[in-house]
């Protein structure tokens, strides 16, 4: 049984290189859509290229994550973990000094890699290491720094950008790479899963990158309209079928099909393709339209989003609580409705838009959209599968959030009519920008008419999230495999 307290030194030690670590992460997929204009302008690049430098992380991290989580158990949790931020370090060092869009595109990828052994490793170390009294206090106290780091993200992003320039966004990263490395070797206890056997589903995270990547090509590049682009897409169809065949006969799935007999768990997982594929496009073209439309400086675009994380990391809490009370199907079904609400009122932002007339009223209703959402959704999501597969299904869910976010910023600037040079007109851009963000509130709201159709109340003693400290927007927080595998016993109550 781990027996680190979290008073003691070792335990300080390891909070600090996990939220060092994590953080990493988490300020790389905050900070990076408020630099995009000025990248587009000094590497003389497109609207795809700009896509691309988003989507190429989020391509290697959802598509790997699961298999991240699952080589840690086998090797070594600290072991993968530290590999993972020096791996993120080095791919961040060559985004900053990359000459051309193309070797950025490259290096992001090769981020996500990094990203896949670091994210999931973060958690498990915690839950692998900490005494059960303190477990819970522990991952509250993660999750409550990684808010705050999303929160400083995007105003460090904007100040960075408009001081030292675009390149240190990556830069960044470096620095905290070198502290928290030999802080987890020399202080973190090695641990790992004993029931492991080895085998990996190599083959299932191959095909389900393969098939996120030829799909985000096609969409990206669908304005050319040439028959690579067709083929592309029928190839990315082609290896997601393949995906759920290789899933199906696999003995070791990373997504086990079983694991969607539950009605509520698809359905949750469809809520969450709806809400983070509305959020994954909002967030990378409202940093965009503030910068190009509206003509703010990076700074003043990267601070005005503040709300919603401030919010979140006020009463995510609360409205964890409130839904264990009331059920989960009145907040899942409320909280897209508000940020489609929220989504609305953004299209009054546009040239010569006023921060607090136009831009806040928006913001708070879409924060409080977030909050009444997001914790829910966890818990769903964890109550939705017998205990022994929670930590499966965060992790899968996690993956749905991801991808949903890549599918949106790879579709919606097509849907949304924005041609490959729309971010160098603020005219074009506004009014593509309106059109977008119809789209997402249209999203919102299909994924509430699923909600209230599908979602049910759960039993009392389904497994419910350590933490319900929620302070990224962009994507849920894993559920360790690990507290999902350990005897009743051990398990710790929820923290509020």
């Amino acid at each position: 049984m781990p027996d680190v307290r979290i008073a003691s030194p070792q335990g300080r030690w390891i909070l600090l290189t996990t939220v060092l670590g994590s953080s990493m992460a988490m300020l790389d997929s905050t900070v990076v859509n408020v630099a995009l204009p000025r990248i587009g302008r000094d590497l003389h690049t497109n609207l795809a290229a700009l896509q691309w430098t988003v989507n190429a992380y989020m391509l290697t991290l959802a598509g790997l994550i699961l298999l991240g989580g699952s080589l840690g158990d086998h090797y070594g949790r600290r072991k993968v973990f530290v590999i993972g931020v020096v791996w993120f370090a080095a791919a961040s060092l060559l985004c900053g000094l990359a000459p051309s869009s193309g070797v950025l595109i490259a290096a992001r990828a090769l981020q996500g890699v990094g990203g896949a052994l670091l994210t999931p490793g973060s958690l498990a170390l915690i839950q692998a290491s900490f005494h059960p009294d303190d477990r819970g206090r522990a991952v509250g106290l993660w999750s409550g720094f990684g808010g705050i780091g999303a929160a400083v993200g995007p105003f460090l992003g904007g100040w960075l950008v408009d001081g030292p320039g675009w390149r240190w966004v990556f830069l960044l990263n470096v620095p905290l790479a070198v502290v928290c490395a030999p802080i987890a070797l020399r202080h973190v206890p090695e641990s790992s899963d004993g029931r492991s056997h080895g085998r990996f589903d190599v083959l299932g995270a191959f095909l389900a990158a393969l098939a996120l990547g030829l799909v985000t090509y096609a969409l990206i590049e669908a304005h050319q309209g040439s028959l690579v682009v067709a083929v592309t897409a029928l190839a990315g169809v082609a290896a997601a079928v393949a995906f759920v065949q290789v899933e199906r006969r696999s003995p070791d799935p990373m997504m086990p099909p079983s694991i969607f007999a539950s009605r509520q768990f698809t359905a949750v997982n469809l809520v969450t393709l709806c809400v983070y594929a509305a959020f994954g496009g909002f967030f990378f073209l409202t940093a965009l339209q503030l910068q190009v439309a509206v003509g703010w400086t990076p700074l003043a675009a990267g601070t005005a989003l503040l709300p919603t994380t401030a919010l979140m990391l006020l009463f995510s809490a609360r409205s964890g609580a409130l839904a264990d009370r009331i059920g989960p199907r009145i907040p899942l079904t409320a909280g897209p409705l508000l940020c489609a609400a929220g989504m609305l009122l953004m299209l009054r932002v546009g040239p010569g838009a006023s921060y607090v007339r136009d831009v806040l009223p928006a913001v708070l209703v879409l924060g409080v959209g977030m909050v009444t959402l997001v914790a829910p959704l966890t818990s769903t999501v964890l109550g939705s599968v017998d205990t022994a597969r929670a930590g499966l299904a965060s992790g899968i869910n996690n993956a749905a959030a991801r991808a949903a976010g890549l599918i949106a910023v790879a579709a919606l600037p097509l849907l949304a009519g924005m041609g490959p040079e729309a971010y160098r007109s603020a005219t074009a851009f506004d009014d593509a920008f309106h059109r977008a963000m119809l789209i997402c509130a249209g999203v919102l709201v299909a994924g509430s008419a699923v909600a209230f159709a599908t979602v049910r109340p759960l039993p009392p003693d389904c497994r419910r999230p350590e933490c319900r400290t929620h302070g990224s927007v962009t994507a849920p927080p894993l559920e360790g495999q690990r507290a999902a595998k350990l005897p009743t016993a051990e398990r710790t109550p929820r923290t509020e």
